[in-house]
């Protein structure tokens, strides 16, 4: 949770403090901040590369943050191994906001109901991006009625493209988990891709940006269903502080360098709340029926 310390010249001290970042001569412990948050993400790529995708932005909050706050805020990273160590730490208060998938947000909200969303990234001006059904360029599966029998490719477990929407998208086309002659959990959406482009199964489950990057490389798939997913949310912890909560989200909402967006490919931040994700919520309620 966010820890503060009082403050005599916050003022003084926050100018200190960015003078020192811009001139370098900051070094590690000796100016300790009044203001610290630690930042929850779960892994769906190496750890060390999710810090450094994220580190851009979250040096633009630390900055922007503490000007709403007049006095200084440091920001600290922590990586779960997994979607469900990911919720376990917001709400357990191990991380003071996350960025959750819509599925882990859902569960996080079933588990602590006094989270709160802060923002949903903007996918392009909405908060609405895209999730397929892909096959082989060359299968001759034209329609999802025509997947009965075939081997499926789905991510992680947890996952709301890679599970829960998909296998929604399937159950609403009449097709159940027994109609398949074989699936597998495969963890990843670029692992579902490849693995439909190189044959070793007839059709997965990916989201969009992942779809889109396979192709540009000349991977060999073709999308036979598109289905709509509500974007990521940015998510507080039951016990952060009104105050930097109510800061925070509105230093969300005011960032707007391209370069610092692109770092996580979104085009900003906007408003959400808990009915976007009804639908979520309905597609897990749902999920036991596809295996009936």
């Amino acid at each position: 949770m966010a820890t503060i310390r009082p403050a005599n010249d916050s003022s003084i001290r926050l100018l200190a403090l960015t003078l020192a970042v811009v001139f370098g001569t900051l070094t590690p412990g000796q100016t300790k901040a009044d203001v610290e948050l630690t930042f929850g993400l779960y892994t769906s790529d190496k750890a060390s590369v999710m810090i450094k995708k994220f580190r851009k932005i979250l040096n633009t909050i630390e900055i922007a943050l503490s000007n709403r706050l007049g006095e200084p805020v440091d920001i600290k990273t922590r990586v779960a191994k997994s979607y469900e160590q990911g919720v376990i730490n917001l709400t357990s208060g191990k991380v003071d906001f996350s960025r959750f998938g819509a599925v882990s947000y859902v569960l996080a909200k079933q588990q602590q109901d006094g989270i709160t969303i802060l923002a949903v990234e903007n996918s392009k001006g909405t908060k609405v991006f895209h999730g397929h059904i892909v096959v082989h360029r060359e299968s001759r599966i034209e329609k999802l009625t025509e997947l009965k029998g075939v081997k499926f490719a789905f991510g992680n477990k947890r996952s709301t493209i890679g599970r829960y929407l998909s296998q929604k998208v399937l159950l609403d086309a009449g097709i159940v988990a027994s109609d398949l002659s074989e699936y597998d959990y495969l963890g990843r959406h670029d692992k579902v891709g490849a693995a439909v482009a190189a044959k070793q199964y007839d059709a997965g489950a990916i989201k969009s940006g992942t779809f889109q990057k396979m192709l540009k490389k000349g991977a060999a798939l073709r999308a036979i269903a598109t289905f709509d997913v509500v974007t990521k949310p940015w998510i507080a912890n039951h016990l952060m502080e009104q105050r930097v909560l109510l800061a925070l989200q509105q230093t969300l909402y005011s960032i707007t360098d391209p370069e610092v967006l692109n770092s996580i490919k979104k085009q900003g931040f906007l408003p959400g709340n808990d009915a976007d994700y009804h639908p979520i919520r309905q597609a897990i309620e749902q999920n036991p029926n596809f295996f009936m």
